[in-house]
């Protein structure tokens, strides 16, 4: 016990962090971490795992000099704000309403200055504060257009209101009525363009455009050329109209998804060359834990699944790739079998499922070879974290494209002010 109470207020001393910031990030009450600290209780493991992860991260640098501020919805571990980390922003709010996300996010981001709000449909957009750029991954639902049907029908004028109550975008659309941010960056899956016949996307575009007066462009982007996996994600962006920032992705560079990186840049290298990683990697050369190997009975049920399909002309089944390919998409459900993505070990030898390190790079969370991402939770939740997020490198190129219209509208806005105060 002596020993262990040791490592742990040790460990936390060392992370420099405070019993009040590492109980929310564990997942435990504050006089639990208390009892742990008074050596009046064994500390749980999972709590020494985050504590260790974070020693080995990086450090968090404070940007105490922003060139601008933004928010985060529907924030998931991070993903999109690293991109605009990345270009001097600063991040003033965060929501997210999944526990295990928030988790995974304190432990990564614990130098913000502000907590992570939960459920983003129970804040009021005044308390919110006032933001540069507003940034949402928001989930996808279904928009209902009869009411505006029967609305118009019957001469009733109609917002976006009631185009969107009852969807998550709805809360997006309000946040940026409030506080009428100068741009913003809102990304989801590839298909949102197709959803429910089109109609979903029909309405956020003219929500965007005509009801919050803003200019909006959107790219679907692979990100293939950027890390080992194929993933097309469609990105949303806005500038305030009046700020006639010009914003375009005519000029974008994007990295050639036929000449990517593959497979081998992020997968345990397995010869000694990388230290051990928690439980995804075992022994002298950190060769994989065995327990990412599919059982005997798991890869028989995939096999006869793909051949059932495959003889009625489906395109269903498991997805055996090796160094050298490139990775399906990551999904969320990648926990239950791991089939879309399953890495080749050689004849005789069952496949595997990549270890939630690996997909932190295969996400670029870490960069090939590194194991800075404090990963605080089991390996469903890191899978399932992982598979909702964004190609963070994907973030950094759209943010870093952004960049010189960002300050475009900054300067503007700031001419603006002026005027409005005098008038």
């Amino acid at each position: 016990m002596t020993d262990s109470i040791s490592e742990f207020s040790r460990l936390r001393q060392q992370v420099g962090i405070s019993l009040e910031e590492l109980a929310p990030i564990v997942g435990f009450s504050l006089s639990t971490v208390y009892r742990w600290e008074r050596g009046q209780q064994e500390p749980r493991a999972a709590a020494m795992v985050v504590l260790q992860g974070m020693l080995g991260a990086r450090p968090q640098i404070v940007n105490n000099d922003p060139k601008f501020t933004f928010i985060d919805l529907f924030a998931g571990i991070g993903g999109i704000r690293r991109g605009f980390d990345h270009i001097g922003g600063k991040c003033v709010f965060t929501s997210e309403w999944d526990k295990y996300s928030q988790a995974t996010y304190k432990a990564n981001y614990r130098n913000d200055d502000h907590d992570v709000t939960g459920d983003i449909t129970k804040v009021e957009a005044a308390d919110i504060p006032a933001h540069d750029i507003l940034l949402a991954g928001f989930p996808c639902q279904p928009f209902s257009i009869a009411g505006v049907s029967k609305k118009n029908a019957l001469g009733r004028a109609h917002g976006f209101a009631d185009e969107t109550q009852g969807t998550l975008f709805f809360d997006v659309a309000r946040i940026i009525d409030h506080h009428r941010p100068k741009a913003f960056v809102l990304e989801n899956v590839k298909n949102l363009v197709n959803h429910d016949k089109g109609r979903t996307f029909e309405i956020i575009m003219d929500t965007l455009k005509n009801k919050l007066d803003y200019d909006v462009v959107a790219k679907v982007i692979d990100a293939k050329g950027y890390v080992p996996q194929h993933r097309e994600r469609i990105f949303i962006v806005g500038f305030r109209k009046d700020l006639k920032a010009g914003f375009s992705f005519n000029d974008f560079d994007m990295a050639d998804p036929f000449s990517g990186p593959k497979l081998k840049t992020i997968l345990h290298p397995e010869d000694g060359s990388e230290g051990p990683d928690k439980h995804y990697t075992v022994g002298n050369i950190a060769s994989v834990s065995d327990r990412y190997t599919l059982t005997d009975h798991l890869w028989q049920y995939l096999r006869n699944y793909a051949a059932k399909h495959q003889a009625a002309g489906n395109g269903f089944g498991y997805g055996l790739v090796g160094p050298n390919d490139v990775a399906r998409t990551l999904s969320a459900r990648y926990y239950k079998d791991g089939s879309e993505i399953l890495i080749d070990r050689g004849a005789g030898k069952n496949p595997r499922r990549l270890t939630p390190r690996e997909c932190a790079r295969l996400m670029g969370f870490d960069e090939p070879g590194k194991a800075e991402f404090v990963i605080p939770v089991s390996d469903t939740q890191a899978y399932r974290q992982f598979g909702n997020s964004v190609a963070v490198p994907v973030v950094k190129a759209v943010a870093s494209h952004m960049l010189p219209f960002i300050e475009k509208a900054l300067a503007t806005a700031a001419t603006l002010e002026p005027m409005k105060l005098s008038a």
